[in-house]
């Protein structure tokens, strides 16, 4: 009975401890939050800021749109810090942030704007990104334009701000209002294996979207069409149509907000008119002129000079994994001029030299970022060579891009034993004076244990989820009765396997498809070993046998699709804990370099590490389908 009692008292006591330990992690995180909603400083526009005016050079402005931003950096919505980083090295750079009322005049009467001049926006009108973003615009004193669907205001959706929020923000001074249209919708859907999906709305796009191709299309830029293309509607229920979304968009805001926003953006974008139909252009370019004084109509560059229409604007959207250097990479090569890029840690900037690209040390991470359609490339300065070499690294660029390393090389790079990972394959290659050699390759896949699909199984599982999804959200029981009907009895089909001799499915990599490989390298005379993910991957015998330097390269994947990035030909390779030592053979090896924080700065950043994993545990964020616009 005393023991019973004895536990019981001492569970109480850790019930007791772990509550004041909650209470006073909710009370810090309390303090923080509060400070982060309050707004205690009012946007001083550039006039009033001594800006340096051009009257005889037209320097245009850049526009930048971000599609949300949560508390850490999770595709699409980029994170706090990350915005953060972004916003401050252009404010570094001169940067101050302009109106619409700015862009109007540029336009109307060529009033000059800023020699850099910065267009600011965030679309799709969510909480979290008034939330997490307000602090940042208060510090740089930068100005942003928060775009919103109004079909969202009456769905009492906790994501997305309503009209009264709206309103709360313009009288903070660092907001002004835009426009996605009236709704996210999606016609003429269909799978990567042609089969017809017809109209999506957003949630079961989302449901679908990974086995869609590039053939669908935006609620407002074509026609609705059947499996043939054949439109169903007429043109005058076409246009019907897409009016009702206008008007229906103008109501809601002079209603709710009491304007409507004068900045639009037309989605999709890059279309070269208002429409992929030249009759569906005529009709939402009647409603744009009538409602709109500027229009965002293409994605992709984000520089815009006179001579360009009001309607016809461009901008570019930085994505969520985006490095600081790689925003700065694309704006230096859209507006052709010099820009500074971040260097990060000048201690550790010194054991290397840039050759190509861009290079920020950061924590424990050497972010190496490309030209654009080119490499970046960087060389390890020490004065001696080595020819037996042991390096561990984690890999954490994306996988749609190559990481590459250079051991034994000379500094023209005729002669090395090189390890890469290029668009999820590993590569191991080495140069003795002539063309590269490649001695070993492995897809990552195979390494990882993946079984590979076969098309004919790919195509049954499209099949089956689109069933699923129309079957969940059917608007009728009988409705879903079919396709739950239909949905069993594909599931019975046969779909023939690899092993049965279909052809394998091999899936494009996304461009924003995200990377971590472990990698340890050991070589030592012939002998090249390499291990990933603690999984020997490879053992090569090499012929380049001299001492040598080491390099890091980058390089872009190719051209991978993404709706909203067009253009986007510059990567960034993630270098993180990477260790570099001569195999010589002791027992205590000598360190090159070593890119691991020490001592009292790494119990620091240890424990900012472990503060996020709490801030994790508390504060789960709700996963967010994305929506490829």
């Amino acid at each position: 009975m005393l023991a019973n009692e004895n536990w019981t008292m001492q569970k109480q006591k850790q019930k007791r401890r772990r509550v004041i330990v909650q209470v006073g992690i909710l009370l810090i995180i309390a303090f923080f939050s509060i400070n982060a909603l309050l707004t205690l400083k009012t946007y001083k526009p550039y006039a009033e800021q001594n800006v340096a005016m051009s009257s005889t050079l037209d320097t245009g402005f850049v526009a930048l749109s971000y599609f949300g931003v949560a508390r850490k950096s999770e595709q699409p919505l980029i994170g706090i810090d990350r915005l953060h980083e972004h916003l401050k090295a252009l404010k570094d750079q001169g940067y101050v942030t302009i109106t619409q009322a700015d862009i109007l005049a540029y336009y109307q009467s060529g009033k000059p704007l800023p020699a850099k001049a910065l267009f600011l926006m965030f679309e799709d009108g969510r909480r979290d990104t008034a939330i997490f973003s307000q602090k940042i615009l208060e510090e740089l004193n930068f100005k942003g334009t928060m775009l919103t669907y109004p079909e969202n205001f009456k769905k009492k959706d906790p994501k997305f701000l309503v009209p009264d929020d709206l309103i709360d923000l313009e009288k903070t001074t660092f907001w002004e209002m835009g426009t996605n249209g009236y709704r996210l919708a999606f016609i003429n859907v269909f799978d990567r294996y042609d089969n017809y999906l017809g109209e999506l709305d957003p949630l079961k796009h989302a449901k679908v979207a990974p086995y869609l191709s590039r053939k669908y299309n935006h609620y407002l830029m074509d026609y609705i069409r059947d499996e043939y293309g054949v439109p169903k509607e007429s043109y005058a229920r076409m246009r019907e149509r897409i009016s009702y979304d206008y008007e229906i968009l103008e109501d809601i805001y002079a209603k709710q907000l009491g304007y409507v926003p004068r900045l639009y953006i037309l989605m999709h974008s890059n279309t070269g008119s208002f429409g992929n139909n030249d009759r569906v252009s005529a009709v939402n370019e009647y409603w744009i002129n009538k409602l709109f004084t500027m229009n965002f109509n293409r994605e992709g560059y984000s520089f815009n000079k006179q001579g360009s229409s009001l309607y016809d604007l461009t901008r570019m959207q930085p994505q969520a994994y985006w490095h600081t250097n790689h925003l700065l990479m694309r704006i230096k090569y859209d507006i052709n001029q010099n820009v500074e890029f971040v260097q990060g840690d000048a201690d550790k900037h010194r054991n290397w030299e840039t050759i190509k690209g861009a290079a920020e040390m950061m924590d424990e991470t050497i972010v190496l970022t490309s030209l654009p359609q080119d490499r970046g490339l960087l060389r390890l300065k020490n004065d001696k060579t080595f020819r037996n070499v042991s390096l561990s690294v984690n890999l954490k660029g994306n996988r749609l891009g190559m990481q590459k390393i250079y051991l034994r090389a000379d500094k023209d790079l005729t002669h090395y034993v090189a390890v890469a990972i290029f668009n999820n394959s590993l590569y191991v290659t080495e140069k003795t004076g002539g063309a590269e050699q490649e001695l070993y390759k492995l897809d990552l896949d195979s390494h990882d244990g993946k079984i590979p699909v076969s098309i004919p199984q790919d195509k049954k599982a499209a099949e089956m989820k689109a069933l699923e999804v129309f079957a969940r959200y059917a608007p009728s029981a009988s409705q879903a009765k079919i396709y739950t009907e239909r949905l069993q009895e594909k599931s019975g089909e046969d779909a023939p396997t690899v092993d049965e001799g279909a052809d394998q499915y091999v899936p494009v990599i996304s461009p924003h498809q995200k990377g971590n490989r472990n990698v340890n390298l050991t070589l030592k005379g012939k002998d090249l070993r390499v291990v990933i993910d603690e999984k020997e991957a490879a053992a090569v015998k090499v012929s380049a046998l001299n001492t040598g330097l080491v390099y890091l390269e980058t390089a872009w994947g190719g051209w991978g699709f993404s709706q909203r990035n067009l253009a986007d030909d510059v990567y960034d390779g993630v270098f993180e804990q990477l260790v570099i030592m001569e195999n010589t053979g002791a027992e205590q090896e000598a360190v090159v370099f070593d890119s691991r924080r020490k001592s009292f700065d790494g119990m620091i950043f240890k424990a900012k590490q472990y503060w996020n994993i709490v801030l994790d545990w508390f504060m789960p964020r709700t996963p967010f389908d994305e929506q490829d616009k």
